[in-house]
């Protein structure tokens, strides 16, 4: 008889817990971490070595941070071993600051077995979606379920098409029972734990997000190429419209980055209508290759600009409007931007050549507006000469070339 089988997942409300960052070998590199999701073997020549990204209480499973690979404590690691042997390759690596041995959790065994008709949702790539190699396959599934008739005698594995780190009852329950910190339990068996009216309910919101998505992708996709990953921070701000807090990266030409809000446009997630949420998306270019944009001023700037846009009405009006300014937190900043007062000045909506003003959708049109990052002296000009002070620096950097591009070590244009 078909057993319960329950998502092994990383409990991030623990309170003063830490985060781990990627593992790096002897000489200081990275091993892909796609390595761990192709459900087989892998060779690493010499030992790991885990640095801490968030300083805080050691737990007995975790995942690294922005990547669902499991890093567990030695007694956690002997339960796998245990329990599942032939589903799981233990790792050994060092964790920055412990004495006790930890191993990274390679799960070697997939399974093709999630419940299209009993999961909440799924959803597949489509050719709109601009990545024709993964068409066909899942694009998300909502309220995972599996079919445990397929399962077999796995005790840990890899859902096929859609990753998910699914254990047997029976580890959960070893789990538990020696009280390991860290994991969380999301059972994937049986029932739906949704309604039907709030099945159909999520269905037409994914349904109005999913159109946004799209056509706000298909206008990234003019500018630049567009980076698979979307940013998201661990909690969502419900001054969004949609309620979810999304960035996308684009790659441009001359080794520039271009940051963009992607959720202000958003159709508002309590009233479940077509609309473009705020009317408007934010961007930011900067003239180099940001690798780690998750760790980089640019994103932190946007932020905390989009902060300021999402939760005041009359900044959005003024940024709809024209010309605005503004001043945020300067923490964390690089040092030629704060202010003496340890603040940030930007000026947003300077006119580009190379960026649309706008871009249609099937719900409006979203005004696409530029953040550009101001020198010190700037703001003390703008601050001296008012709205005036606004349209002579736009059209100072639309003279040097510069326009919206957010630059380091450039001179002063006043």
């Amino acid at each position: 008889m078909a057993g319960h089988y329950f998502r092994l997942l990383d409990d991030i409300h623990i309170p003063g817990r830490w985060e781990l960052n990627d593992p790096v070998d002897q000489e200081g590199h990275k091993p892909g971490t796609w390595l761990f999701r192709q459900g087989k073997p892998i060779e690493i020549e010499g030992r790991l070595r885990i640095p801490i990204y968030v300083p805080g209480n050691a737990l007995d499973f975790s995942m690294l941070a922005g990547a669902s690979i499991p890093v567990v404590h030695a007694r956690v690691a002997a339960v796998f071993a245990r329990l599942a042997p032939g589903d799981v390759q233990l790792i050994p690596v060092e964790v920055e600051g412990q004495t006790d041995s930890y191993f990274l959790l390679n799960i070697t065994r997939v399974v093709k077995c999630i419940d299209d008709e009993a999961s909440d949702e799924v959803r597949y790539w489509k050719p709109e979606h601009g990545q024709p190699e993964n068409v066909g396959e899942y694009r998300s599934v909502i309220g995972l379920r599996i079919d445990p008739a397929k399962v077999g005698d796995a005790q840990l594995f890899l859902t096929w098409g859609w990753i998910a780190i699914v254990v047997s009852e029976v580890i959960k329950k070893a789990l538990e029972e020696m009280g390991a910190t860290g994991p969380k339990f999301q059972e994937v068996t049986g029932p739906s734990t949704i309604s039907p009216e709030e099945r159909a309910r999520d269905r037409k919101s994914r349904e109005l997000f999913e159109i946004a998505d799209t056509t706000r992708e298909t206008a990234w996709r003019t500018l630049g190429t567009l980076d698979k990953d979307v940013f998201m921070p661990i909690a969502m701000s419900s001054s969004w419209p949609g309620q979810r807090q999304l960035w996308r990266v684009i790659r441009r030409e001359a080794g520039r980055t271009l940051l963009v809000t992607h959720g202000l446009s958003d159709p508002f997630a309590d009233l479940l209508e077509p609309s473009v949420g705020f009317g408007l998306e934010l961007t930011l270019e900067v003239d180099a290759t940001v690798k780690d944009i998750s760790k980089g001023w640019p994103l932190m700037l946007l932020d905390r600009v989009a902060d300021e846009v999402a939760e005041h009405e009359h900044v959005r009006e003024s940024v709809k409007a024209g010309l605005f300014s503004m001043e945020v937190s300067g923490k964390g900043m690089p040092k030629s931007l704060v202010t003496g007062e340890g603040r940030v000045a930007v000026l947003l909506g300077v006119e580009s050549r190379s960026l649309p003003g706008h871009f249609s959708t099937p719900y409006g049109e979203v005004k696409l507006v530029t953040v550009k990052a101001l020198l010190p002296s700037e703001l003390a000009y703008l601050l001296e000469h008012g709205a005036e002070g606004q349209a002579e620096l736009a059209r100072r950097f639309v003279e040097n070339g510069e326009e919206h591009l957010s630059r380091l070590g450039r001179k002063p244009v006043a």
